[in-house]
């Protein structure tokens, strides 16, 4: 991966003695010489990224070598979260809260137990889109994909953070969880709205989805 200074003998022209290096030549062993060597890096402490680029790509592999290391470097832009990215905090609460509704309402384990298995599923379904717009690196791997704080609606409308929506230490009641699916589709069907393609159709069935729980399947 280091270029090593390549010394070059011009053939003897007028006015210049037979072996003297061409003006040129002295110019690129010049400049190689200046280049810095993997030793002097690591003498330094450590290869830097932007010494490694620079490093890199005098060689003659330097593009694939370029492209490898840009791939692998850390990213530290801070990215706006995703807006799919409350709605899947939202199923992962409702599935929780449904769960732990058997232990209050027995008599409701069935329909508890497939709205906990219908909104696990859509949180799935929100985070594989989340993840196919990140995207993946040519070798599987995952690139780092820093995002702001996620805000979720709370029980007034308002935005609050993700931290404020925890599992309840005591299970919900039949009518809160009702009450906690009703704001869920109403936040999906707003912004399906904002939405188009794929996401907005997503957000449309499972705001169709949580309409069917809260007034069919609790009612």
């Amino acid at each position: 991966m280091v270029s090593v200074p390549f010394r070059h003998t011009a053939p003897p022209s007028a006015g210049r003695p037979s072996g003297m290096r061409s003006d040129r030549s002295a110019v690129a062993h010049r400049d190689s010489a200046a280049q810095p060597t993997a030793a002097a890096f690591m003498a330094r402490g450590g290869w830097r990224r932007r010494s490694v680029l620079r490093l890199v790509g005098t060689t003659a592999v330097g593009l694939p070598a370029l492209t490898a290391l840009a791939a692998c470097a850390e990213d530290d832009t801070v990215h706006a979260p995703d807006p799919l990215a409350a709605q899947e905090v939202l199923a992962r609460a409702d599935a929780a809260a449904a769960q732990a509704a058997i232990a209050l309402a027995p008599q409701h384990q069935a329909a508890l137990t497939t709205i906990a298995t219908e909104r696990g599923a859509h949180a799935d379904a929100l985070r594989t889109e989340i993840d196919r717009v990140v995207g993946v690196y040519g070798d599987g791997t995952t690139p780092v994909h820093r995002t702001g704080e996620v805000t979720v609606p709370g029980p007034d409308g308002r935005p609050v953070p993700v931290s404020a929506v925890q599992t309840p230490t005591q299970p919900l009641t039949i009518a809160q969880l009702r009450d906690q699916l009703v704001r869920s589709q109403q936040s999906a069907a707003a912004l399906a709205r904002t939405q188009s393609g794929y996401r907005a159709g997503l957000l449309a069935s499972i705001s169709a989805a949580c309409a069917t729980e809260a007034g069919v399947l609790l009612s």
